[in-house]
């Protein structure tokens, strides 16, 4: 720079000072893609300027508002609140991440309700974690999966006799509103208090004091030490909604990369779908079947498929998924139901006409099935699983012929009175949950035809004498878990049985 000859001394000091100082400071430039708002709907956006922004990428709306990239057109781009938009207007300012949706896991996450961007909503302060994870994860290969073998026990003994789940396993809940599919979850929540596994229960577009209650009660049970609770309500935005089993899953995988054995439970998958359809519409696309978007297979079949056993090299944990989902008066044939009934690995009808008779829990066996657990199942059961199933399904059609006032012969009345005894042995209370030892006792003797002489009015006494029995005697227990079908301890265990029943 050429010094002006009029400057006094003082001044030509001051200018090569300025001059320096500024060659020693560099401006630092902070590119970014800024767009702008064009309009604004319920729960999404629509947004111009953002030419190279990636698919599900974060941006920032206005002051401060987060959404998701959903839609990329050619001259715009379709943006998803995870938060309240009442204040966006058009015009408002939108700002590329560079990132997309992540979420907080760690170890320190257990025993919080967390809603789906990690944020605490149990009132004990900011969430620590040891680092983010992506929601949307790319399911494990199939190299890197192993079998299922080894029994996710729920201690309901309908479930793990006749529709038994293995860990790694995807097993569908369903049945009409109010009927008890929640009610299972929990119980299979509740059982895992010291096995080891950690569980994640995602409440989806749940009232918030059915959601509350549902926490209660695992606080009260003890389960919330080893359980991870991610809540989105059905006033919040449909967004939120969307991300949320995603978020659960991640915040799930976590532990299973560490080799653990984790437990999913999404309440319900039913919501999810219809937040999804809402979005859809909101950003024009094409409506399918019942206006569903046609891409609603792939949202839930990308989110089960991240539920597996992973193979030693590759850890060696397991993510097993219990999605529950909503039938409107027993149709098990309308879009959703069928949808995960072919993406799951079995499923657990819940039955509303065996809830309204007290048969509690209302799963029906015959419209129940576990395409994968059992062969997760502890060879006792097989033992007796069998023929319970096939002599309780011949009972419930038995049933409903003598309905109609037909004369019955002497075998067919003692296959009633057995049926009978089968279906109140299957009965159990809400958290009156038993160990396998304990179950296959019990469904052994019912097989077996040693409760069929005593009254249904004490077959509630006579599983509460086995039960005492095994739980004094550890050595007796271990043996009926570890038996083959063909061990000479049944022999033992049936006399045993007669005795025990003969006390009553």
């Amino acid at each position: 720079m050429r010094e002006p000859r009029s400057l006094s001394g003082s001044a030509r000091e001051a200018l090569s000072a300025l001059t320096r100082t500024s060659g020693e400071q560099a401006p630092e430039l902070d590119a970014r893609e800024v767009g702008w708002v064009t309009s604004v709907g319920q729960g999404v956006a629509w947004v111009g300027g953002l030419s190279r922004i990636r698919s599900e990428e974060l941006v920032t709306i206005g002051a401060g508002v987060l959404g998701l990239a959903l839609d990329i057109l050619p001259d715009s781009l379709g943006v998803v609140l995870l938060g309240g938009g009442r204040g966006l207007a058009a015009g408002d300012e939108v700002v590329r991440s560079g990132q997309v949706l992540s979420v907080p896991v760690g170890e320190s996450l257990l025993g919080r309700v967390l809603d789906p961007m990690g944020q605490p909503l149990d009132g004990r302060g900011p969430v620590r974690f040891e680092e983010r994870w992506p929601v949307s994860r790319e399911a494990p290969p199939i190299i890197a999966r192993a079998p299922v073998e080894v029994p996710l026990a729920t201690g309901l003994k309908v479930v793990d006799a006749l529709i038994p789940i293995g860990r790694g396993q995807r097993e569908l809940i369903l049945g009409d509103r109010q009927s008890g599919k929640t009610a299972i979850a929990e119980a299979a929540i509740v059982n895992q208090k010291g096995s080891g596994v950690v569980c994640v229960y995602c409440a989806i577009g749940q009232r918030s004091a059915g959601t509350a209650r549902v926490i209660e009660r695992l606080r009260r049970a003890g389960a919330l030490d080893y359980t991870l609770v991610v809540v989105v309500a059905g006033e919040d935005e449909p967004g939120l909604q969307y991300v949320a089993p995603y978020a659960a899953t991640t915040m799930a995988e976590f532990f299973m990369a560490r080799g653990r054995d984790v437990l999913v439970v999404y309440d319900d998958l039913t919501r999810h779908a219809r937040a999804y359809r809402e979005l859809s519409l909101l950003l024009r696309r094409p409506p399918g079947r019942e206006a569903f978007p046609g891409d609603i297979f792939y949202i839930h079949s990308r989110l089960l498929e991240r539920a597996t056993h992973l193979a030693p090299g590759h850890g060696g944990g397991s993510l097993t998924a219990l999605p529950i989902i909503e039938t409107e008066a027993q149709n098990l044939s309308a879009y959703i139901p069928t949808n995960l009934i072919s993406i799951t690995d079995g499923q657990i009808y819940v039955n509303p006409d065996l809830f309204q008779k007290a048969v509690l829990p209302a799963v029906d066996v015959g419209r129940s099935v576990s395409r994968v657990g059992g062969k997760a199942q502890l060879p006792a059961y097989r033992k007796v699983a069998g023929d319970l199933k096939l002599a309780y399904s011949q009972f419930q059609e038995l049933e409903s012929f003598s309905r109609f006032g037909t004369r019955l012969d002497d075998r067919t009345r003692a296959k009633l009175e057995h049926g009978r005894r089968v279906r109140e042995v299957l009965k159990q209370g809400e958290f009156d949950l038993l160990s396998p030892a304990e179950q296959i006792a019990i469904l052994y003797a019912v097989a077996e035809g040693l409760f069929d002489p005593l009254p249904l009015a004490q077959l509630e006494a006579a599983q509460a004498h086995i039960v005492s029995r095994l739980r004094g005697d550890a050595q007796l227990a271990a043996e009926v878990v570890a038996a083959e079908p063909d061990s000479g301890l049944w022999e033992r265990l049936s006399g045993l049985l007669a005795e025990i029943l003969r006390e009553l």
